[in-house]
């Protein structure tokens, strides 16, 4: 059976080498948002060819049960995305019907996947594309991690409010001005320190 890279975007540019959505790069693909449990949205990362061959990828590599996957996408994109159970345990099932992946002995009784000749096979001829959708999860956690400075963002925020609050009013004594000073002045002193 062929297994291939389907792609949903049929624009010029949009596969996996060319960063998806027209060159607007990855952040923009990475942040569309897809409709998840109990309404919640998620952000939709891969479409179910992309997805295939990262699975079969990760199976690879060694041998995995389907809460592993996720769990390695998770870690690899440093906590930014996790595909959800409903989209990877079919992703799994159609491998192993495609004899791409078989069902090895696993720890706990769980079963565990790994990947056939064929899925090996299936792997190297599509290198380039398993290479670009890892960098792909490698950009993500990168953009994870700048955004990891958004409570600093959101303490500076709260911060200039709190300032143009209390100080703001005409009755603010030069006292008070001189206190605010001071303690803006002592904190940055001390985050200098860190």
């Amino acid at each position: 059976m062929r297994f291939g890279f389907h792609h949903h975007r049929h624009e010029r540019g949009c596969g996996p080498r060319h960063g998806g959505m027209r060159g607007r790069g990855f952040a923009a693909m990475a942040w569309n948002m897809e409709e998840g449990e109990g309404g919640r949205r998620r952000r939709r990362v891969f479409d179910g060819g992309e997805l295939r061959l990262v699975l079969l990828k990760l199976i690879a590599d060694q041998p995995r049960h389907g809460y592993d996957l996720i769990r390695a996408i998770e870690e690899l994109t440093g906590g930014a995305y996790a595909p959800s159970p409903g989209m990877v345990y079919p992703t799994v099932t159609l491998l192993a019907d495609m004899d791409l992946i078989e069902e090895t002995p696993g720890q706990g009784g769980r079963k565990a996947y790994a990947a056939t000749d064929a899925g090996r096979a299936h792997l190297d001829a599509h290198k380039e594309d398993v290479e670009a959708l890892f960098a792909r999860l490698a950009a993500l956690a990168e953009v994870r991690e700048r955004t990891d400075a958004m409570p600093v963002k959101r303490a500076m925020h709260n911060l200039r409010n709190v300032l143009r609050y209390r100080l703001g009013g005409e009755d603010v004594s030069n006292e008070t001005i001189h206190e605010v000073v001071a303690l803006l002045d002592e904190a940055a002193r001390k985050i200098e320190r860190l």
